[in-house]
């Protein structure tokens, strides 16, 4: 079996934590690890090593893919990486992911893959594994399995799965249910045939590639008509579906296996409270918190301390530059606030960007703003390097916190290279051209002042970047 890994969706329900360029499946909310590094850690439990594990991302995300496989103890070079180019939903995903393995490894038709999304909650992992493993054995049979949780609650902020006849450890579908009203989703609850739709599956690459071909032509057709080079080349060219409308609601060949676990897609605030662990007054806090006479409430902080009085059933989330307030329930409209402060001219950063912003080499943090100046602060990966650049509109003075910083300054042809240690600084005058390297094996990190009449990111000339960026 080979695991294929979605980690290149992006998305905002989880806004001001969530944005685009950093979506829910690289957020760490409770713990040390990400959504994504859990479902690594969860595929490995499934296949025999890293190598078996196929990872699909969009370019925008690649970087942060890598410094969390880091972070876990990984090379990216432990897995295989494919980049979309752009975003097309799972079905060009999943149809990407079977191009690679058969071109790329020659593996064989009757190969079964298990096609995970990266931003779930799954508990616990090895129960999770044994569900895997019976799909493994429905799929070589022919049959494209998918995992129904079996309901709590009427739940409306799922899809269902309508169960039928029994087949092994598993039923077929009868049918797909989009998201119901709650009268509906409470009739579901009752019937006892209805699960929860987990956007996972098992299926042979031949079951797959038929599948396809039956109910999906204009995908079939890239995929088969076309090399991995050539698709890459014309991705933007495949239509833009979920495989569960381009195959899965349409095969007669469905099947699910219910799954008697704690599981959610963490698609809103109110069900991250539901999974995360809770106090004796039913708060989950985070960060710096003071409660007092609070109940029923989720209170995430960042660096600033929050105290909360006398409130039941709300839900705050801070962050350097956004505060939500919201109550319990109401989760699901944070997608309109994200949509008024898109429309806002002077607002609309907030929907892209944190104050932290990451790149191939590093990520760095807004800390100050003014008319003229700015500060950050500034991580540099080891052995990674920024581009050689120059600014027309600014000059930087480089203070190292922690680290060893490599500079290179090339002025008049003169190139000239400097080590700067902890609590040294150097001054890289505008119009210099420069570049700052971590030639060691702990993440460099310095303060950045920028000092002149332009101090925005797009006053950059690079003229060598080892990430390819001009």
């Amino acid at each position: 079996m080979k695991a294929v890994i979605l980690a290149g969706g992006s998305g905002t329900r989880l806004f001001p934590l969530s944005r685009k360029n950093l979506p829910k499946q690289f957020l760490k909310i409770a713990d040390d690890q990400s959504l994504f590094q859990k479902t690594i850690n969860r595929a490995l439990k499934i296949v025999k090593n890293p190598k078996d594990i196929i990872i699909i991302t969009n370019k925008e995300y690649i970087f942060h893919l890598k410094s969390q496989l880091r972070e876990i103890n990984h090379s990216e070079n432990d897995f295989h990486i494919v980049t979309e180019p752009v975003g097309r939903n799972t079905a060009p995903a999943i149809a990407l992911a079977v191009k690679y393995l058969t071109e790329k490894q020659d593996i064989p038709f009757d190969e079964t893959i298990f096609i995970s999304p990266s931003d779930h909650i799954i508990q616990p992992v090895q129960e999770f594994v044994e569900y895997v493993k019976k799909a493994d054995d429905l799929a070589k049979e022919g049959y494209i399995v998918t995992f129904g949780v079996k309901p709590t609650k009427p739940e409306t902020g799922y899809g269902y799965i309508e169960a039928g006849e029994k087949i092994e450890d598993g039923y077929k579908v009868i049918k797909f249910h989009e998201k119901p009203f709650i009268e509906k989703a409470a009739e579901y609850l009752v019937k006892g045939n209805f699960y929860w739709n987990s956007g996972m599956f098992t299926f042979s690459i031949q079951t797959i590639l038929e599948e396809f071909k039956n109910h999906s032509e204009e995908i079939y057709k890239m995929i088969n008509n076309n090399s991995l080079e050539a698709l890459l080349k014309n991705f933007e060219a495949m239509p833009d579906i979920s495989i569960d409308y381009a195959v899965m609601e349409k095969t007669n060949k469905a099947a699910v296996i219910p799954m008697s676990i704690t599981w959610s897609d963490v698609g809103s605030w109110d069900s991250v409270y539901e999974m995360l662990p809770k106090d004796k007054n039913q708060n989950v806090k985070v960060g710096k918190v003071i409660d007092m006479d609070t109940k029923n409430s989720m209170i995430i902080g960042n660096k600033r301390v929050i105290s909360t009085i006398g409130l039941e059933n709300l839900i705050i989330v801070e962050t350097d530059d956004v505060i939500l307030i919201a109550k319990q329930g109401e989760g699901q409209k944070v997608r309109e606030v994200v949509n008024k402060i898109k429309n806002d001219k002077d607002l609309s950063y907030l929907v892209d960007l944190h104050t932290t912003v990451y790149r191939p080499w590093g990520s760095y943090t807004e800390l100050e703003k003014g008319e003229r100046y700015r500060i950050k602060r500034i991580t540099v990966y080891p052995e990674e390097s920024l581009s050689l650049q120059m600014h027309y509109h600014r000059s930087e003075h480089w203070i190292v916190v922690k680290g060893t910083a490599k500079v290179v300054l090339e002025e008049n042809e003169d190139i000239k290279e400097y080590f700067v240690h902890e609590n040294e600084s150097i001054y890289v005058p505008k119009t210099t051209k420069h570049r700052l390297v971590n030639p060691g094996r702990i993440p460099l990190e310095l303060i950045e002042v920028q000092v002149g009449e332009y101090v925005e990111e797009d006053d950059i000339v690079r003229f060598n970047d080892m990430y390819g960026r001009y």
